[in-house]
């Protein structure tokens, strides 16, 4: 797993965890929603982002180089 996949995971399990706390426990859960995707949306503007600095540290991989597709 590179850093770019895991990034899209963490925000993925954060924002299904947040709903499930907006469910079972209280409304305001949602903040974590609404900060989880500004966090992404600032991050594809900056390119600055925290979740990446702290997933490097802990070893993860970089991403694909340029020009690399899918196979």
């Amino acid at each position: 797993m590179n850093i770019d996949r895991a990034v899209m995971a963490f925000a993925g399990v954060m924002i299904l965890i947040s709903i499930a706390l907006t469910f079972y426990l209280s409304p305001w859960w949602w903040l974590l929603t609404a900060f989880v995707g500004l966090n992404l949306l600032q991050a594809s503007f900056t390119g600055f982002c925290p979740a990446a600095m702290i997933f490097r540290k802990l070893g993860v991989g970089r991403g694909m180089p340029a020009g690399c597709g899918f196979k």
